[in-house]
């Protein structure tokens, strides 16, 4: 096991490696100039020269990508063009808006995907199965922007009982939430009913239940606890990509997240900004993926036994 998660973290470092060189590239070769950003279009070409030295632009395309990766080791990811300060306290101030929104969509989507997932594999072909694989269907097929739209169009215009935007209650986070989480349960849901379809059919629950254990205590403990395995990996996987496809759920409900800076730096080509928004949600995954796997080889027995037996 030990090995295993020595040859998972080499892995994983190769990776955030070669997705910063990849970044870094992509933003180099953008058309463009950073400076022409920073400053306006009457300064003299010396000062834009002067410039571009400061701040290491003229440099060779290597040498520019071997002083970003040192200074990213020391968590200096350069000067942002547009607001003129250090990337890091740009996004020091906005990580933890971004890590409590997707945390609770996160949350209110396991909270409905797997009590729904169980029930709708224990009442396979019933109308509450067929509605729930149907509604999540639908839900799956809708942007999360356009439902962040229609929720706003209802409940803050219509109805008018939550906020448009912003961050500062709790009332201000239902409504993106709501985008994020619902647009996603549908997948969650439907993988648990797959899942538990599956372990019914197990001899262990045939056990379970000539035993005389109660239907509740076997659906849970049993049945539902053993399903969760590859709904642990999702969970994991999941998180880099609800903060990806929190980016314009956070420019529609104007929530100071990391999404909404990636979108306005794109839009005004703030390079440093953009490299380390995408940087950061690399290593992100990478760190997520071996969670998700480690924990795993935990979970299901039969993995570890297949890792131990395979270093032995």
């Amino acid at each position: 096991m030990k090995e295993y998660i020595i040859k998972r973290l080499a892995l994983g470092v190769v990776l955030v490696v070669a997705v910063s060189f990849l970044v870094f590239s992509l933003m180099y070769m953008m058309p463009g100039d950073p400076i022409d950003i920073m400053i306006s279009d009457r300064v003299s070409e010396e000062t834009k020269a002067e410039m571009a030295h400061k701040y290491g632009y003229d440099l060779p395309f290597f040498t520019q990508y071997f002083n970003w990766v040192k200074g990213v080791c020391h968590l200096d990811f350069g000067t942002s063009a547009r607001y003129r300060q250090p990337v890091w306290s740009l996004l020091g101030a906005r990580i933890p808006y971004s890590l409590r929104l997707c945390s609770l969509s996160l949350l209110v989507e396991m909270l409905f995907a797997l009590p729904l997932g169980l029930l709708c594999a224990v009442k396979k072909d019933s109308w509450i199965d067929k509605f729930c694989v149907n509604v999540s269907l639908v839900l799956t097929a809708v942007p999360a922007f356009w439902f962040g739209t229609l929720l706003i169009v209802v409940f803050a215009v219509g109805l008018g009982w939550l906020p448009i935007s912003g961050y500062q209650t709790p009332a201000h986070y239902i409504l993106p939430v709501a985008a994020i989480a619902f647009t996603s349960v549908g997948s969650t849901l439907r993988i648990t009913k797959a899942e538990v379809l599956e372990v019914l059919h197990e001899k262990y629950v045939t056990t379970a239940y000539a035993k005389g254990l109660p239907r509740k205590r076997v659906l849970v403990k049993h049945v539902l606890r053993n399903s969760l395995i590859i709904v642990v990996t999702l969970t994991f996987m999941s998180i880099p990509w609800m903060i990806t496809g929190a980016v314009i759920t956070e420019k529609i409900f104007a929530f100071p997240g990391m999404g909404n800076l990636l979108l306005n730096s794109i839009v005004v080509q703030d390079m440093p900004v953009v490299q380390a928004v995408l940087l950061i949600i690399a290593i992100l995954t990478v760190i997520c993926n071996l969670a998700s796997d480690i924990i795993t080889a935990f979970l299901d027995p039969r993995i570890k036994d297949t890792i131990s037996g395979g270093e032995n």
